[in-house]
């Protein structure tokens, strides 16, 4: 056991629960701030290796993942106020022993609900009857460790070092940086009895909001209410997020709307929509004071597995998707499959792309969940409309939300800042970048292509067997994805799709495909211009035996009530919706919950 955890189950043997019950708040924070056992806990805490590996592992060993992610940003608890710093207690001991969280739990809402909460623990600490060991304590964390004193933000720290020669003419210096998050799937989130969201606004008193207006319609009074409920002032700021709507234009507004407010830089913003608004409020938050955290509440698939955790966030220029972008992660990312039960298959198809992604290239498992459940993911809407919680698709639909999730956390964080061009999850992402804008395809659909197109190649390589090939297109297939569209006979918009990917990609191709088996990936990184155009032709003709001859059920922007993006000038900018009555005036059609590709 690690001297944090042991810490933390010290603490909860040893502390007395009396002052938890004190009428008078003051004195029983007194008593519990000057306790040996809270000392104890509170330098162990601030001398916890939050961002090691084997931190992690130790809480899994301990069945305490739930408070994992509280123990991490106390880390910084001497700058939280008391509102915050026994919220997150409370969920950290409620993660070791039910029973000891649930008082500290009810301790923590009298703070809440006190006016001494929005005190800082540091200076309660300083006027307490310790006074001089905290003093000293801060002095001494100024220079040996500021993350833990001043921190700018919670999640992150950074170190480097540099060595120069002796007149200093020649400098050289490393730089490393590190943060952490934290990803759920959750249900009903905007129930007040659901906590998360109010426990991370609580403190601040207010929620800055950036809403996806299709959203709203749906959802806007929801939200109100739950943060009114838990009297948090909301700031409700609403975009139309389609797909024509990912560009700088909407940033700056963005931009512009968070100078109005005031959003300071440890201020979380809450993101509420698809994969359109996530990827354009991630890197509106990642360029204001050059590091707004946010917190992504997803409402569509392609969010919700791919585009909501993901620290790339981006939008379109210059007719190529997401040539501007930043790497930015949230601090928080909720998955919430109740969202769905308001998309029209069109999108519940679309998101599924992104699952069959990992599927092939990381999961096995997962690619055999996703045979299971066939067609009634879609029918049911992920086990949102006409099931019970027991049944069988509603538990292999948690399954396959939660095994996406993991496998492209897996994928994408271990190389955060795309260091290097070796990524599972960039699996039919090679070529659908250059032609899915001029086809006016849907994304999901454009990725199926890619997908298709990339397991060919692998079998043409020899690295997966005939059988093997055909599973993954029938799998594609069977949920009404697109195997095939002609835009794949224009040869100048393939081969400069991947001239274009391999610039992006530092000077080679890397294509993921499958290799091995399904659930394992290879990079094919050697493709002339006459190659690929044989094996488009001959690709051609193998889609022709599959259902509607390879081509996908509504592929199109259009198809689903969108703009078509290869139509629509992206320079028009498109002002944000100030309010859900501005929002009625949008297009019937386009009202679907997070109605917003992603492009990866």
């Amino acid at each position: 056991m690690t001297k944090t955890t042991s810490a933390v189950r010290d603490f909860i043997d040893s502390y007395d629960s009396e002052p938890l019950a004190y009428q008078d708040l003051g004195h029983a924070i007194e008593t519990i701030c000057c306790s040996k056992p809270f000392r104890n806990l509170l330098l162990s805490l601030i001398d916890a290796p939050v961002f090691s590996e084997d931190f992690g592992r130790e809480f899994a060993s301990r069945g305490a993942i739930k408070g994992l992610s509280a123990c991490r940003k106390l880390r910084s608890c001497l700058n939280l106020s008391l509102k915050r710093f026994f919220g997150l207690l409370s969920d950290l001991v409620t993660a070791f022993d039910m029973a000891a969280g649930v008082e500290w739990s009810t301790w923590a809402e009298r703070i809440y609900q006190s006016e001494v909460g929005s005190q800082k623990l540091l200076d309660v600490l300083l006027e307490s009857s310790n006074g001089t060991f905290y003093r000293e304590l801060a002095a001494r964390l100024v220079e040996s460790d500021p993350h833990a004193i001043y921190p700018t933000s919670s999640y992150r720290d950074s170190q480097g070092y540099v060595v120069s020669t002796d007149d200093d003419q020649i400098v050289e210096a490393v730089m490393t940086s590190r943060t952490f998050t934290s990803i759920r799937v959750l249900e009903n989130v905007l129930n007040p009895e659901q906590h998360v969201l109010r426990d991370m606004y609580i403190a601040s008193g207010r929620c800055v909001c950036l809403v996806d207006q299709n959203v709203e319609r749906y959802y806007g009074e929801q939200i109100e209410y739950y943060f009114a409920h838990h009297g948090i002032r909301l700031e409700k700021l609403i975009y139309r997020a389609m797909e024509v709507d990912k560009g700088i234009h909407t940033v700056e507004r963005m931009l512009g709307d968070f100078k109005r407010l005031g959003v300071s830089r440890n201020e979380p913003v809450l993101i509420v929509g698809g994969g359109v608004l996530t990827d354009t409020g991630g890197l509106a938050c990642a360029l204001y004071h050059r590091n707004t955290p946010y917190v992504m509440l997803s409402t569509s698939i392609v969010a919700g597995i791919d585009a909501g955790p993901s620290p790339r966030t981006c939008c379109d220029g210059f007719g190529y998707k997401n040539l501007f972008g930043a790497y930015h992660a949230p601090i928080l990312s909720i998955t919430d499959r109740s969202f769905f039960k308001t998309l029209r298959e069109g999108w519940l198809r679309h998101g599924i792309a992104e699952i069959i992604k990992m599927a092939v290239v990381k999961d096995a498992e997962l690619f055999g969940y996703l045979e299971q459940a066939g067609a009634d993911l879609i029918d049911t809407r992920f086990a949102t409309l006409d099931c019970q919680p027991g049944e069988e698709i509603s538990i292999l639909s948690q399954k396959i939300l939660g095994a996406a999730m993991r496998s492209y956390v897996e994928a994408e964080y271990d190389n955060l800042y795309e260091t290097h061009q070796c990524r599972p999850h960039a699996y039919g992402h090679t070529w659908s970048p250059g032609f899915e804008i001029a086809a006016g395809l849907l994304h999901g659909h454009a990725v199926a292509i890619g997908m298709g197109f990339g397991a060919y190649l692998s079998h043409r390589s020899d690295w997966i067997n005939q059988a093997e090939f055909h599973r993954i297109l029938r799998l594609i297939s069977s949920f009404g994805l697109s195997l095939w569209n002609d835009v794949l006979l224009d040869q100048e918009i393939l081969w400069s799709a991947q001239e274009k990917m391999v610039q992006k990609r530092g000077g080679n191709l890397v294509a993921p495909m499958p290799k091995g088996a399904i659930g394992q990936c290879g990079y094919l990184n050697s493709l002339t211009r006459d190659e690929l155009m044989t094996a488009i032709r001959d690709y051609q003709t193998i889609c022709a035996d599959y259902p509607r001859n390879g081509l996908g059920i509504d592929p199109l922007c259009k198809d689903v009530g969108l703009e078509d993006p290869s139509t629509v000038a992206h320079h028009i900018p498109l002002a944000s919706v100030e309010s859900s009555e501005e929002a009625e005036g949008a297009d019937e059609a386009e009202v679907l919950t997070g109605a917003t590709s992603a492009g990866r």
